[in-house]
């Protein structure tokens, strides 16, 4: 008489099973540096759900968001993994084919990501083969052992079983250590072939330093020398450490598609600069860095900024003028866009008109805040381009930079239901003070920050309950396209205790204040006023 699975028993042996095969995927991921098959199946995943998802990911998770969804991937796989065991629990066939099939989808997957070769396919296949056996291993019939002279019946062995699993779980914790361990050593080999320094920033001839209240005495001539490390007020005096001038770069927002960084050698790393062009360029790392350097501040903000949202960061950028690249290579007739590509295949376009205007210095970044571009925002170059959405012009590993017409091709976001053209828009945000700080009745300072990169920012307002506009004082304006710090003193003095919300809007070189109209970041910016409540105790 035979002794089915019981329930619980395939239920575990599916899970078993489904974890020796990403284990195994991910070693043999790590083990020829390739993205591991969850990365890939969430690289697909990530192209084609609707843009309203992207969105509520973004707001729910924030930078957080590749985390969520990798935990969702493993969730979900998971689940699969059950359904898998149970089906096998009559008709291992079955559930092997399942295993199998998961497999087949992970390699397709991982052989649709731009650049991919044939060998992208070998983890998915690699770890269904071993899961598929695994599974068959965990299910199959066994004599039971049972005293006396008596034929050994086939079915479930509880004893047997838990050994089983055990061992194969161990082996599968193993493997994905193995691989995560192998993937870690690869990101660690990049960080190394980073260099320890920039080289120097070429003098601009004719052109006086930039002076910063607080910045260090002896800039060289022609160059643009970093403002202090906290905000300042006009006076040169330091005001409150919540929002400094310049984010340091382990703070810098960070929102892109990769789920893994791309394998970057910056001894075979090359730039090419073609289509629409008389003289196609391909430029190494190190005629990069050779070329004549600048240094620009400039503020960077994503397209999918709630107001009064993080995702905005201010650097100084070091790096090669794109417009001497693009004067070097010569824009052939009908070049209406700039289109650039990532290693990872992402893609992004804006007008050439930006990119050899004069008056706006749209850059190849080498370099972020005085150092190397650190792996997380590009190494080893990226675009800087002020004034633009990053989703149309902030693009990271760069490995093309293609001229063509717009009806040459989309970026990856244009399809997805985001505008094409993409100027960023005046905004301001209140950053001091907190919303759970509270005040005596007297003196409440009031301070944030303001941008209207390429424009610049005229003057920034607060209002308090909706009352009269008053005007804040600000800080050094250092550049029309970083952002600019601002402060307003509000006398509270004799207020009853209650919650007061301040509002706040700035006004641009040009003339145009922020609309106190609220619309969501889709598709070309938020609009409205940033709020915040006071407590006066």
């Amino acid at each position: 008489m035979n002794r089915p699975l019981p329930r619980r028993a395939a239920a575990a042996a599916g899970l078993v099973a489904g974890a020796v095969a990403v284990g195994v995927g991910l070693a043999v991921a790590g083990a020829q540096e390739t993205p591991s098959p969850i990365d890939a199946v969430g690289a697909v995943v990530i192209d084609h759900v609707p843009p309203w998802l992207k969105e509520l990911a973004i707001r729910w998770f924030g930078t957080h968001d590749k985390l969520a969804l990798r935990i969702g991937i493993y969730t979900v796989l998971a689940g699969v993994a059950v359904a898998i065991g149970l089906a096998a629990r009559r008709h291992r066939a079955l559930g092997v084919a399942g295993i199998g099939a998961f497999g087949v989808i992970g390699a397709a997957a991982a052989v649709s990501r731009p650049a991919a070769t044939g060998g992208a396919a070998w983890p998915s296949l690699v770890g269904a083969i071993a899961g598929g056996g695994g599974l068959w291993w965990l299910t199959r019939p066994r004599p039971i052992e049972v005293p006396g002279p008596s034929q050994a019946p086939l079915g479930w062995d509880r004893r047997r079983f838990l050994a089983s699993s055990a061992g194969l779980a161990a082996g599968a914790v193993a493997a994905g250590a193995a691989g995560i361990s192998l993937e870690r050593g690869r990101v660690a080999r990049i960080r190394q072939s980073i260099p320890d320094s920039l080289p120097p920033v070429s003098p601009t001839p004719g052109t006086a330093p930039v002076t910063v209240p607080g910045s260090p005495a002896g800039s060289t001539p022609g160059t643009r020398p970093a403002p202090p490390s906290g905000p300042v007020t006009p006076d040169g005096a330091q005001l409150f450490d919540q929002t400094p001038f310049l984010t340091p770069n382990d703070r810098f927002y960070r929102i892109d598609t990769a789920l893994s960084f791309p394998s970057v050698d910056p001894a075979r790393w090359t730039l090419r600069i073609d289509g629409r062009v008389r003289r196609p360029l391909t430029i190494t790392y190190d005629q990069l860095l050779a070329r004549p350097m600048v240094e620009r501040t400039v503020t960077l903000t994503c397209v999918s900024n709630e107001v009064g949202g993080p995702y905005i960061s201010n650097a100084v950028w070091q790096g090669v003028l794109l417009r001497d690249l693009l004067a070097e290579a010569g824009v052939a007739d009908g070049a209406e866009q700039v289109f650039s590509t990532s290693l990872d295949g992402w893609t992004c376009g804006f007008p050439v008109s930006v990119a050899t205007d004069p008056q706006r210095d749209c850059l190849i970044a080498v370099g972020m805040n005085g150092k190397p571009l650190p792996l997380e925002h590009g190494f080893p170059a990226r675009l800087v381009v002020p004034g633009l959405y990053g989703y149309v012009s902030a693009t990271k590993w760069l490995s093309r930079i293609e001229l063509n017409r717009w009806t040459d091709a989309e970026g990856y976001w244009v399809p997805r239901g985001w505008a094409r053209e993409a100027p960023i828009k005046t905004q301001s945000r209140i950053d001091v003070p907190r919303d759970t700080e509270s005040f005596p009745a007297g003196p409440v300072r009031i301070a944030g920050v303001a941008w209207a990169q390429h424009t610049g920012v005229a003057k920034v307002e607060v209002r308090i309950d909706g009352g009269e506009w008053m005007e804040a004082r600000l800080a050094t304006d250092v550049t029309d396209d970083a952002w600019r710090q601002w402060v307003v003193d509000w006398d509270a003095t004799g207020k009853p205790p209650g919650r007061y919300v301040a509002e706040v809007r700035a006004t641009d070189k040009a003339g145009s204040t922020q609309t106190e109209e609220r619309a969501e970041p889709a598709p070309d910016g938020a609009t409205g006023y940033h709020s915040r409540g006071i407590t006066i105790r």
